[in-house]
């Protein structure tokens, strides 16, 4: 099983299996997963120690006992994981860990790495949380989430651990790590998903489809701290913020008239990286190389920008400006909505 690291994504960084994903897939047959509830004590307890044990190693910024415990295999992506384990430190500060939700994974039976899902239902089938993994091999895995419970940050953590040797020396190890902040400004995913449904509210005077819609984004963002798991809420999430009318979802890339001038908007995403709900706005540049001309140019995209949906300035802290010139993006500055004229 090979695993890359996602780094420098704004609201999320993690290390996952590489062929990790969220999109619907074939599914693969005799595998099964097991819900935490159904997990024999046994074998709960001692992935609920591995799990302690490797959160425990990234708020302290233990770097060797998580390098002890890392999945043999995926020791070539050591400089990844710390990477995530780094960008993890502020997000669990101020907080206690608390493990939220196991789910024990069988592929053991497993030919050959296959494109599988895992529906992992409990008790009583009334709820069913699908885990989606691409070219997965033959093995037995645990997908385990966690929470550093009063963090500022609202720090979450998701590890997937790897059932690895055999007799005396077989243990779990850790295949993979998220990190992922779970509060902006003091609110939760829970916040955020209701605001957006009041903005989303057609015949509400807060209506305000594109700040509706990129809340919905933000509160799906807090929610999990992983992207491979989808369950009924999280549907019926994606379902709402489908609903919208004049949302932006389908609206890139569009022409943006500032008087005379018209910018190619290529997309508005989220940005996280200080720690704040910002957008990040990329849109073809003239071409100037000039750094003071290309901040003027960002300035004047941003404020174009702020006059077609004003509503943007009120909900979120700031944007980001990524000029694109010859299909090359480059970063341009950062500012609070406050500045910008």
């Amino acid at each position: 099983m090979r695993f890359r690291s996602i780094v420098g994504d704004g609201i999320r960084a993690w290390v996952a299996a590489a062929l990790l994903s969220a999109a619907p897939l074939a599914p693969a047959y005799a595998v099964s997963c097991t819900m935490q509830a159904a997990i024999l004590p046994r074998e709960r307890d001692a992935l609920a120690a591995a799990a302690g044990r490797l959160a425990t190693a990234v708020a302290q910024q233990d770097y060797p006992a998580l390098r002890e415990d890392l999945l043999p295999s995926v020791t070539a992506d050591w400089e990844s994981m710390r990477a995530v384990a780094e960008q993890a430190a502020p997000l669990l500060k101020g907080g206690q860990i608390q493990l939220r939700n196991l789910y024990l994974l069988d592929a053991a039976s497993l030919a050959a790495p296959a494109d599988t899902q895992f529906f992992c239902s409990n008790a009583s089938g009334s709820l069913t949380v699908t885990l989606t993994m691409r070219a997965l091999p033959p093995g037995r895995y645990a997908v385990v989430l966690a929470d550093a419970q009063g963090a500022p940050l609202g720090g979450q953590l998701g590890f997937i651990l790897a059932w690895d040797g055999h007799g005396a020396e077989a243990a779990w190890k850790l295949g993979g790590l998220s990190a992922r902040q779970g509060v902006f400004n003091g609110h939760d995913g829970v916040w955020y998903w209701t605001r957006a449904r009041e903005l989303a509210t057609a015949d509400s005077s807060h209506f305000d489809a594109w700040s509706a819609y990129y809340s919905y984004e933000i509160a799906r963002a807090l929610l999990l701290p992983v992207d491979f798991l989808s369950s009924p809420n999280l549907e019926k999430l994606d379902r709402e913020r489908e609903r919208i009318k004049n949302s932006p979802h389908d609206a890139f890339p569009f022409d943006l008239r500032d008087g005379p001038r018209v910018w190619k908007i290529d997309s508005v995403t989220l940005d996280a990286a200080l720690r704040e709900p910002d957008l990040a706005v990329s849109y073809e540049s003239t071409g100037v190389t000039d750094p003071a001309a290309a901040r003027t140019e960002a300035v004047a995209v941003f404020s174009a920008l702020l006059k077609a949906q004003p509503g943007l300035r009120e909900n979120f802290h700031g944007l980001w400006a990524y000029a694109v010139k010859d299909g090359k993006r480059e970063p341009v500055l950062e500012m609070p909505m406050a500045q910008i004229p």
